[in-house]
């Protein structure tokens, strides 16, 4: 299984795909002219606007419902498979891909809130709708949506569980079936009690678990301070091929810089625009600023904490794919618990047992989202297939739970593949169809800056700017002031 996996992803994951993760970020950064940077302190701003109803929710539970898939694995154990895979300079390309990936975001997520729907009365949106409104392909968006499904459902959730897993095992000396037991009767009792449930967990639990994780990191670089100037040294040299140790891993330093700190973000992959679909705003591009937002959060503020706790503490090592280690201090040690052990070099029986519990918190929210999306995009099908039957919602259910222990039981190389090839396939698909949208994204920012100099709190009327699908703003939209209470509008009609 393993070698089909590995042959699919030598496709899926060609040096084309991981360029062009790139390449379409700067075009949109230079065409929006550096939104991500001028458009800083309105991202914050908008973070804190508007209130949810019975439809939809607030941008601010949306942040927490999007933190909570992006900051988990891929924050802590994608950092330390980059580091180990492609060399310290995989840090630096996993900067510029959050750079260029913030402006990627602004894109879909405006495209996401211009093709929303209202389904079984609550608000919907992500890359299926804007496939079937805005390119007009409905046999397009049900294979998105069925791509999408499968991996939020069974590729990517085996990779948090494997991680809780193996980091809990560490730690407490506790079996992967217990703790992936445990955690599916948790994962069943929350997932059944629908999307509101899920947003108020997240809104809760998301802040304070980042919050603690970064006072932690904060507390093992500050008493290694003196070697922070030597990290940042390492990572643009070792990005660069100037480092006597780590030259020659420039091109495996960007594919897995820019593949590990995709998963971990989700920019351009279309993962993060299901919680975007279900917030009400005035306008596409203020939750387009919010979710850039987090691209920012998730990289700059997390990643960036975990990858230097790992290189200043020095429990990393190199084994590029292909290629003869490059040093091995560690021995077969997973690449998924180098966090762990570089925290329990600095705060002795405590950084373990922290990571393991922080680890469950992070790993358990992102399945939850998972579910979410994988929900949004059946909810999709069902409507675009005319299915009324709650049985397919159900199945959906048991087989993320049964995923979940399967993935705590098998090797981490594993569902670490089966990951990889969820997250590549995802990225070709939504990077094609923002490409044939970019105009309506475009439209949809210049509208939003002319009306922010006019001094207004913009509005979005897609037939004054020429865009057609956008039937949720044209037929609904009039109304939601009637399901919001009167302290949480967002705005006055």
């Amino acid at each position: 299984m393993n070698d089909i996996i590995s042959w699919l992803n030598g496709y899926v994951w060609s040096p084309i795909l991981v360029y062009l993760l790139l390449g379409i970020g700067l075009i949109y950064t230079v065409l929006t002219r550096f939104v991500q940077v001028r458009f800083f302190k309105e991202m914050v701003k908008l973070v804190f606007e508007g209130g949810g109803s019975k439809a939809g929710i607030n941008s601010f539970q949306s942040l927490t419902m999007s933190l909570g898939g992006r900051i988990g694995t891929g924050n802590v154990a994608g950092v330390a498979t980059a580091i180990s895979l492609g060399g310290p300079g995989a840090v630096f390309w996993m900067w510029l891909a959050a750079f260029f990936g913030s402006a990627t975001s602004f894109v879909e997520i405006a495209l996401t809130q211009v093709y929303k729907s209202k389904i079984g009365g609550e608000y919907r949106g992500g890359t299926p709708f804007y496939i079937d409104k805005g390119v007009k392909l409905k046999w397009f968006a049900v294979i998105s949506a069925i791509l999408t499904l499968i991996v939020m459902g069974f590729l990517w959730p085996g990779v948090q569980a494997n991680t809780v897993a193996l980091s809990i095992q560490e730690a407490f000396g506790v079996s992967p079936m217990l703790t992936g037991t445990l955690v599916v009767i948790v994962l069943g009792a929350i997932i059944f009690g629908g999307t509101k449930r899920i947003a108020k967990y997240t809104e809760i639990v998301v802040p304070f678990m980042s919050v603690a994780y970064i006072l932690v990191c904060l507390i093992t670089l500050t008493l290694n301070f003196s070697s922070i100037p030597g990290v940042i040294s390492l990572i643009f040299t070792s990005a660069f091929n100037l480092s006597s140790t780590f030259g020659g891993l420039m091109g495996a330093a960007i594919a897995w810089g820019v593949q590990r700190g995709v998963y971990a973000n989700g920019a351009g992959l279309g993962s993060e625009t299901f919680e975007s679909g279900c917030v009400e705003v005035s306008h596409p591009a203020k939750q387009g600023l919010v979710q850039a937002f987090s691209v920012y959060i998730d990289t700059f503020l997390i990643c960036t904490s975990t990858a230097f706790m790992i290189l200043i503490t020095g429990m990393y090592d190199v084994k590029p794919v292909g290629m003869e280690p490059v040093t091995n201090k560690l021995g077969d040690v997973a690449p998924s618990l180098y966090t762990q052990l570089a925290l329990e070099s600095v705060i002795p029986k405590f950084g373990a047992a922290f990571l393991a519990i922080a680890l469950l918190f992070f790993c358990f929210t992102t399945i939850l989202s998972y579910y979410y999306k994988a929900e949004t995009n059946l909810a999709f099908l069902k409507h675009k297939l005319r299915i009324k039957s709650v049985w397919p919602n159900h199945i959906l259910k048991v087989i993320l739970m049964a995923t979940v222990l399967y993935g705590s039981l098998k090797s981490a190389e594993t569902v670490w593949a089966m990951g990889d090839l969820g997250t590549g396939a995802m990225a070709w698909v939504n990077l094609t169809v923002i490409l044939l949208l970019s105009k309506t994204a475009l439209k949809v920012f210049e509208d939003y800056e002319r009306q922010k100099k006019e001094g207004k709190d913009p509005i979005f009327e897609p037939a004054k700017l020429g865009i057609k699908g956008a039937d949720f703003w044209e037929e609904e939209y009039r109304g939601i002031e009637e399901d919001i209470p009167t302290e949480k509008k967002p705005l006055s009609m």
